[in-house]
């Protein structure tokens, strides 16, 4: 099953990527980069889309939890510094360069700007660099602002046509409800149906936990486009492995079609 993995698009989530106090976990971000060392070494195309930039800023400028969008913006300037600087750090005991892109909406609908994206982001795995990718917060606003990383994640598979996309998040996978009411979790899904929204848009249970909702926008995104999803919990290591190795750990959604 690995072998079909060539190119894959790994996200990351801020609840991932932090620790009990809200703090930036860097034991997490070291384990990660291992974990993604061992898929470069092994010659597959990696790109990492990483949140935690808001995070990490508001950490240092130590505000708590902005609230006001100058304040988020600020944040994330801060922070995406902060957190490039953890993933170079990370990254280099492995000798593998790692490269900064931030995205916005008008890289994915304006033509010219999604080539030279998709160019930029060829050469960069031509050399064996891993990207970190996350959206360009500092001056995002909601008219080119694509809102959430799991979205920013299929879009980015969707334009490297990866092999492969896998969502961490802190749950085991996406869990559904059995004819009885009990909750189950679902080791594939072939088809987003009424009943998948459904269980993705239940608050204040399992279902809800990790933000699914957004993580089944990103199947049906990876679904049209042919490309396999997976949902992973990233506080358990060396699922990725087992993943790609055949183990059925996790949520794995079936494209209808092939890539």
């Amino acid at each position: 099953m690995a072998s079909n993995f060539h190119t894959i698009v790994i996200k990351i989530g801020s609840s991932s990527l932090t620790n009990s106090k809200g703090n930036l976990d860097h034991s997490s971000i070291r384990r990660l980069a291992a974990e993604i060392a061992k898929l470069v070494k092994e010659k597959k195309k990696v790109i990492l889309v990483s949140s935690g930039a808001i995070v990490s800023g508001a950490e240092k400028l130590k505000i708590g939890a902005p609230k006001s969008i100058p304040e988020k913006q600020a944040a994330a300037a801060v922070g995406q510094a902060r957190l490039i600087r953890q993933y170079e750090k990370a990254f280099e005991k492995f000798k593998i360069p790692v490269a900064q892109v931030l995205l916005t909406r008008d890289e994915m609908h304006d033509h010219n700007r999604y080539a030279h994206a998709h160019n930029c982001f060829a050469a960069l795995l031509k050399e064996h660099v891993v990207p970190i990718v996350n959206e360009n917060d500092a001056v995002a606003i909601d008219e080119i602002k694509i809102g959430d990383n799991d979205n920013l994640a299929a879009l980015t598979a969707k334009m490297v046509k990866a092999d492969l996309l896998i969502l961490l998040t802190d749950v085991d996978g996406f869990y559904m409800k059995d004819n009885k009411g009990d909750v189950f979790l679902a080791t594939e899904i072939r088809e987003i149906t009424r009943e998948v929204e459904e269980s993705a848009g239940q608050a204040g249970t399992q279902l809800g936990t990790g933000g699914m909702l957004t993580k089944i926008q990103a199947a049906k995104i990876c679904s049209d486009a042919g490309i396999p999803m997976a949902i992973l919990n990233s506080r358990k290591a060396g699922l990725i492995k087992q993943f790609l190795a055949g183990k059925k750990v996790g949520t794995l959604f079936i494209p209808k079609k092939a890539g």
